[in-house]
């Protein structure tokens, strides 16, 4: 009797969690726009990036890191951020975040499953270097 509820255990936490990654991976993505890239003469090998992100309705992100400074701005509706080692923040329009270029980003998501959210992001990073690094 104990070995079998033992394995009924086992066999819910890994239903469980082939779920949660389901879910995520069936989640919206989020829609990127470029906004400006530009060059910061006075730091050399450096440049702004300026983007929008709208996280549809339900949308998660991977786990991911920047190797940048992000400086994020909710314009509308609501996100969840979190990184790694930090506490995790619930921002409306107008509320602010930060992502340093050592941060793994590990909650990045619209707080609402029927509305979308928009944000703006300003990164400055090396020239050139992706704007987003997926974390094993």
């Amino acid at each position: 009797m104990f070995r079998s509820k033992r394995s009924i255990m086992s066999l819910l936490v890994v239903t469980g969690a082939l779920m949660g990654q389901a879910a995520r991976a069936a989640a919206p993505e989020a829609i990127v726009t470029p906004v400006m890239t530009k060059p910061l003469d006075d730091y050399p090998g450096k440049e702004a990036l300026m983007i929008t992100v709208e996280y549809p309705p339900g949308s998660v992100d991977p786990v991911h890191r920047h190797y940048a400074h992000g400086f994020i701005y909710v314009l509308e509706g609501s996100i969840v951020m979190q990184v790694r080692g930090g506490k995790e923040v619930t921002l409306k329009p107008g509320q602010s975040f930060y992502e340093g270029p050592n941060d793994v980003h590990t909650v990045g998501r619209n707080a609402s499953q029927t509305q979308p959210a928009r944000f703006l992001v300003v990164f400055l990073k090396d020239k050139g270097s992706p704007i987003l690094v997926p974390e094993k």
